[in-house]
C-alpha cells in the first residue's frame, strides 16, 4: 500500500496509526512560485526545487533529491494494491491533491485501487487512533474526481487565471473543498483597492493594530482570521519581507538575533512605514509604488501594470486587458 500525504507531520501520524505501507510526503508549497503549464512531473519538480531553494526554504540539492525520490515513489504506484491519498481541506493541500490526482488520471492504474481520505480535519493534529478510524472510512477515487482534478490543475497552471474563476462557479462537490480553496487562491491576486493580496492586507492590518513581531503578525493575521489555516510561518515571513523591499517599503523589519534560528526570525520586530499606512488606507497602490514580481500558479505578475486583480467587494477576478 502507498500512502501520499501533505508533509512530514502527517506522515508521522499515519505511521503512528500502525497503517502498513510506504508513506510519501508531498511537501511542495504550490500556492507560491511558478507552476507553469507544459512541464511533465519530473521537470516541474526540478523547477519547484530551484524556486524553494531560491526563497531560502531549503538547500537546492536537498530539495531536488527529495522531489526526485517523491516522484519516483509515485511512479511506482502500480507496485501497490492500493494508493491512499491523505489531504486536508485548505489551499495548501487541495493544490497538492489536484496535482497528484491529475498525474494519476493520466496513468493506467491496472489493478491498483485509488482511495481518498479528505475532510475538515488537520492530519498533523489528529490522534493515531482517529487516523486509523478515518482510514477505515476512506472513499474510492472515481472518474468524476479525476476529471475535476485535471480541470482544476490545468486551470491553476494556465497563464490566464480566468479558467479558475470559471471553475469555482461550477459544481465541484465531488471534491467538496476544492472550490473554496481555489477562491482563496484568487484572493492572493493583488486587490483592486490598493494592490495588496488578502494575506498582505491582513498582515498590514495586524501590524497597524499593534502586532510588533513577525510571530505576532502571523498569528493575528492568519491563524486568528482564517479557517481553514493553510499558510506556514516561513511563507508568511517571505510575504512581509517582500513588503519591506522596493523603492517605497511598506514595512520595516528588524535584524534577527540569531539568523539561523527560526524562532529568532519570527521574533524580529516589524512596523509600518508611512508608505505602508498610505497603502493600507487606500491612498496609494502597492503595485504602482513598488511593482511586483510574483508567480501564482501559471500566472506571472510582474511590473507596475498588473493585468489581473481581485475585487474583494464584488468577490471576483477582474482584468485590465
Amino acid at each position: 500500500m502507498l500512502h501520499v500525504t501533505n508533509g512530514d507531520c502527517a506522515a508521522e501520524r499515519i505511521r503512528a496509526a500502525g497503517l502498513a505501507g510506504e508513506i510519501v510526503p508531498w511537501r511542495d508549497v504550490l500556492h507560491e512560485g511558478p507552476v507553469p503549464a507544459g512541464l511533465p512531473l519530473r521537470e516541474l519538480s526540478a523547477l519547484r526545487a530551484r524556486f524553494i531553494a531560491g526563497r531560502g526554504w531549503g538547500a537546492a540539492d536537498d530539495a531536488a533529491r527529495e522531489f526526485a525520490e517523491r516522484d519516483a515513489a509515485l511512479e511506482r504506484f502500480r507496485e501497490h494494491d492500493e494508493v491512499v491519498l491523505w489531504f486536508e481541506h485548505d489551499l495548501y493541500d487541495q493544490l497538492q491533491l489536484a496535482q497528484v490526482l491529475d498525474w494519476l488520471a493520466g496513468q493506467d492504474a491496472g489493478s491498483t485501487r485509488l482511495a481518498l481520505v479528505c475532510g475538515a480535519e488537520y492530519l498533523g493534529n489528529s490522534a493515531p487512533e482517529r487516523l486509523a478510524e478515518r482510514f477505515g472510512e476512506r472513499s474510492e477515487v472515481a472518474d468524476a474526481e479525476l476529471a475535476l482534478a485535471r480541470e482544476a490543475w490545468a486551470a491553476f497552471r494556465a497563464p490566464d487565471p480566468s479558467g479558475i474563476a470559471a471553475l469555482v462557479e461550477e459544481d465541484s462537490s465531488v471534491l467538496p473543498f476544492l472550490g473554496a480553496a481555489l477562491t482563496r487562491h484568487l484572493e492572493q491576486f493583488p486587490g483592486t483597492r490598493n494592490g495588496l493580496s488578502r494575506s498582505e492586507q491582513q498582515a498590514l492590518e495586524a501590524i497597524a493594530a499593534g502586532a510588533a513581531t513577525l510571530r505576532d503578525a502571523y498569528i493575528a493575521s492568519h491563524q486568528r482570521r482564517e479557517d481553514p489555516i493553510w499558510l506556514g510561518d516561513a511563507t508568511f515571513v517571505a510575504y512581509v519581507e517582500d513588503l519591506a523591499a522596493g523603492p517605497s517599503p511598506l514595512v520595516t523589519i528588524g535584524a534577527a538575533a540569531a539568523p539561523d534560528d527560526p524562532s529568532a526570525t519570527l521574533a524580529r520586530r516589524v512596523a509600518l512605514t508611512d508608505a505602508g499606512r498610505a497603502v493600507l488606507d487606500g491612498r496609494e497602490d502597492r503595485i504602482r509604488l513598488n511593482g511586483i514580481d510574483r508567480w501564482l500558479g501559471g500566472v506571472h505578475l510582474h511590473g507596475r501594470d498588473c493585468a489581473w486583480r481581485w475585487d474583494a467587494d464584488e468577490g471576483r477576478l477582474v482584468t485590465s486587458r
